[in-house]
């Protein structure tokens, strides 16, 4: 069954590393393309260098899932070999990967709630003057169709992955 978990962790390892690797892909063509919507809306578009809002995966956008990869390689590693403290790894560290695909999730579906919050947070008069809504939807256009399909898969193997790793090591 460690055979299993570890098969598992490393689905959700792959899972994980796709998020950076579209950001990177994609991420200039979202940023233009949000950059045209602040042009409609009489925006300055520096708006969003002044304030660090990125559409590419720099900064937490790729160190945050490939630290999660890293995490559940080395676990699955320690899976293969059948050590001792797989086991508990691979409770403490796919119970956090639920957790916090939950809350990725979540944030994705009040994403428009959420930037306006943090707009507002920023303190940047002309940044809480941006219509939300139009600047994700634009932004979200120009990334492929075939993206949103990746991102329930992805969700789907991270949820279902990390939920079978943890059955398998409490069937052993």
């Amino acid at each position: 069954m460690s055979n299993l978990a570890a098969t598992m962790q490393l689905l959700v390892a792959a899972a994980f590393v796709s998020i950076p690797v579209v950001r990177h892909c994609f991420g200039p063509a979202a940023k233009a393309a949000a950059v045209a919507e602040l042009h409609r809306q009489d925006v300055r578009p520096e708006v969003l260098e002044e304030n660090g809002i990125r559409f590419d995966a720099g900064g937490h956008e790729t160190a945050a899932p490939v630290t999660v990869a890293a995490v559940m390689i080395a676990t699955a590693a320690l899976n293969f070999a059948g050590a001792g403290q797989a086991r508990l790894l691979t409770w403490i560290f796919c119970s956090l990967v639920l957790l916090m695909n939950a809350a990725i999730v979540h944030s994705n579906l009040t994403a428009v709630k959420s930037v306006e919050a943090a707009f507002r947070r920023k303190g940047d008069p002309e940044l809480v003057r941006v219509e939300v809504a139009p600047f994700l939807r634009a932004a979200e256009a120009a990334f492929p169709c075939w993206v949103g399909i990746q991102a329930r898969l992805r969700n789907a193997v991270v949820f279902g992955g990390a939920a079978v790793a943890l059955a398998a090591v409490s069937l052993v």
